[in-house]
């Protein structure tokens, strides 16, 4: 995709806004030295002792029990059937606790071709996390950040009160409410 996208482009500047997991795998993702700047949104390395702690109780039930009991029954992660991330096949759900569990997520998990692939990254990278993330946490965020160790770094950590707002949460960047507020004043002018 991104070498379709990159020959399309030409000289265009490629820019990659990944959302929570779209800043994990940037990464393991073929091309991604062609890409002029990196913006990631409520992005952390979802290792589940720095995870936010209404997330950190949930996902030691789901790492500890309910991912190894149910893969190990069913075949799969019935995810769907108990309301829990989807289903999943069992290499995934199984990869990803791996991932979890281990206190330097995918990097500590997979080795050091991963990191290296971390370290490779160039392309200046801001973040964009929130003080409410339900999910991730400040320690979540810096975490999956310093595995880019190559990249200049820009982290920005939003409160709502910030912007005039109750609440932003993990995946709240998205509404339209926070055109002018997230949009308009922290991510176009990155774009520039």
């Amino acid at each position: 995709m991104l070498a379709a996208l990159a020959e399309a482009a030409g000289d265009i500047p490629l820019y990659w806004i990944g959302h929570s997991v779209g800043a994990q795998i940037l990464p393991l993702v073929e091309g991604h030295e062609r890409l002029t700047r990196v913006i990631t949104i409520a992005a952390g390395s979802g290792y589940w002792r720095e995870n936010s702690p209404p997330t950190r109780r949930k996902a030691w039930l789901l790492w500890y029990g309910l991912a190894p009991a149910l893969t190990a029954l069913a075949g799969y992660f019935p995810g769907d059937r108990i309301g829990a991330v989807g289903d999943l096949p069992a290499g995934v759900i199984r990869q990803w606790r791996r991932w979890c569990l281990n206190s330097q997520y995918a990097v500590g998990a997979e080795g050091d071709a991963v990191r290296a692939a971390y370290a490779a990254v160039r392309a200046p990278i801001v973040s964009l996390s929130f003080a409410d993330d339900e999910m991730m946490s400040a320690a979540n965020t810096e975490s999956i950040h310093g595995f880019y160790s190559g990249a200049p770094r820009t982290m920005k950590r939003i409160a709502p009160r910030d912007i005039g707002v109750k609440r932003i949460g993990h995946f709240g960047f998205f509404r339209a409410a926070f055109e002018s507020t997230l949009w308009r004043a922290h991510l176009l002018p990155e774009l520039a």
